[in-house]
């Protein structure tokens, strides 16, 4: 698997790149919320693989100081969720470091066949975590 700096989408006319903060098609009370490229990897079968941080979210998690968890360090995503998810490219940052941890434990169950990327939308992912995370 190569990592890659910069992957394009056609069908969009978007040139994606490490480090770049998009708005995207959030649930309603979370239009802040901002994603964050921090890795693409390409892969001969699935095409580009993004990795993602999600900030400024609101998620029920009893496990969380006051009952809420705002950000999602690392969700490994696919080139159709960031299509038809993305608006507008808002700004540049620096990878988050609390990306790292997820990819770490990512990374080996996926080569393992034991882990998978999304391929919903962003908001639908975050929908998804919350409820897993209150079952």
């Amino acid at each position: 698997m190569l990592a890659a700096c910069l992957a394009t989408s056609a069908a969009q006319g978007r040139d994606y790149a490490v480090g770049q903060i998009w708005s995207y098609r959030t649930r309603p009370g979370e239009e802040a919320s901002r994603i964050l490229i921090d890795k693409i990897e390409d892969h001969a079968k699935l095409g580009h693989i993004f990795h993602i941080s999600i900030a400024d979210v609101k998620i029920q998690n009893g496990l969380a100081p006051g009952g809420y968890s705002y950000s999602l360090p690392h969700l490994p995503v696919s080139q159709r969720t960031m299509d038809t998810s993305v608006v507008a490219l808002v700004g540049q940052g620096g990878p988050n470091p609390a990306f790292e941890e997820g990819y770490a434990q990512w990374k080996p169950a996926f080569d393992a066949g034991k882990a998978g990327i999304w391929t919903i939308t962003l908001s639908g992912i975050v929908g998804v975590v919350e409820k897993g995370l209150n079952q």
